[in-house]
């Protein structure tokens, strides 16, 4: 007897306005004579093949000379880029072309072979013939065994996050040089790094893509390493009113354990979300992808900020060091007294 075939989840309607939306603002801006552009952001991969990650955008002239001049930018400047759904991104790597479709947010993540030698890499993207730009993938060599997978708001980045009325603030209309680094976790993930080269780090974060080029100057800017950028979309799915950064976190986490089975992470995070019980969950499904586990404590201003901590369990009968500090400083103190840091 054969099996009648399974229904498509029901769109939701708000999904469908979404969209009708960003079309008619593509639809005037393309009448307006302004043309599509790419959004580079770095990616990652092996050396058989690598993780490409962009956005196919117009962006307002005016916009688009700020941001190249690199001025003080208030956070809501980065929303009024208008998003290409389902645009036909063309992708160059090393001489080898590939012809992409986008998704309805004109998100570009996608996997494609290539044979790439270890370290940073550029690849080139452009959409409808415009000029390429260059896209930076970090090229995990086959011999290296560690990495480093850092949350962003409130660990690397003090956002005050998820308390909305913070959040708006902190993303629409704080100038990005007022955002503040978190004491001493750039010279943690600096010295992470130090000790295991060619060790990929990965910033993964529940912010939108709209703020990934502040993220990446904030980065910089405090010297934090570079590394790969796995942010999301934020809006309605087909099913659900707004995207789960929960979920969003799992998944890749999962991903990377897929992608990297020889990988041990130290997973850096912070207790004003729900990083604890994260790691917890992928420490326990992938024991083995875990070197240790560094969990940031909010302080009690920030706690009020974020809506309250989460409680970070025991870990002690665990087989993963497990860590937490107020700091940078102290989680690289604590790393080192469980192995996971050298002197």
């Amino acid at each position: 007897m054969s099996k009648s075939p399974q229904k498509e989840p029901k769109e939701l309607w708000i999904a469908r306005r979404e969209y009708q939306f960003h079309s008619w603002r593509e639809r005037r801006a393309r009448k307006r004579g302004q043309r599509p552009t790419m959004a580079a952001f770095p990616g990652y991969g092996s050396q058989k093949w690598v993780r490409v990650l962009g956005r196919a955008l117009i962006v307002p002239p005016r916009l688009a000379s700020r941001l190249g001049d690199n001025p003080s930018v208030r956070g809501w400047r980065s929303f009024a880029a208008i998003a290409i759904g389902y645009a036909q991104v063309r992708i160059t790597i090393a001489g080898v072309t590939h012809d992409i479709v986008a998704d309805r947010g004109g998100v570009i993540d996608t996997v494609l072979p290539a044979q790439l030698e270890p370290g940073w890499q550029t690849l080139e993207m452009s959409v409808e013939g415009s000029e390429p730009v260059s896209s930076p993938v970090y090229i995990v060599g086959d011999e290296v065994t560690s990495g480093i997978v850092s949350d962003v708001d409130d660990t690397v980045m003090v956002t005050a996050l998820p308390r909305p009325f913070v959040a708006a603030w902190n993303s629409f209309v704080l100038d990005e040089h007022a955002r503040q680094a978190v004491p001493g976790m750039a010279v943690l993930m600096e010295r992470l790094t130090r000790e295991n080269p060619g060790a990929p780090v990965v910033y993964l974060s529940t912010g939108s893509w709209n703020v990934a080029p502040t993220l990446e100057r904030f980065l910089s800017r405090n010297l934090y390493p570079p590394g790969a950028l796995l942010l999301t979309d934020w809006g309605p799915t087909h099913d659900r009113w707004f995207r789960s950064g929960r979920a969003h976190k799992e998944e890749n986490l999962t991903r990377l354990a897929e992608e990297f089975p020889h990988i041990r992470w130290i997973l850096i995070g912070d207790d004003g979300q729900h990083d604890d019980a994260i790691y917890t969950a992928f420490a326990g499904a992938h024991p083995d992808n875990v070197a240790a586990v560094a969990i940031r404590r909010l302080s009690a201003a920030e706690a009020v900020l974020a809506g309250g901590r989460t409680t970070v369990d025991d870990h002690s009968a665990s087989g993963v060091p497990w860590v937490t500090a107020s700091d940078g400083a102290g989680l690289l103190e604590k790393l080192r007294d469980v192995g996971a840091a050298s002197d």
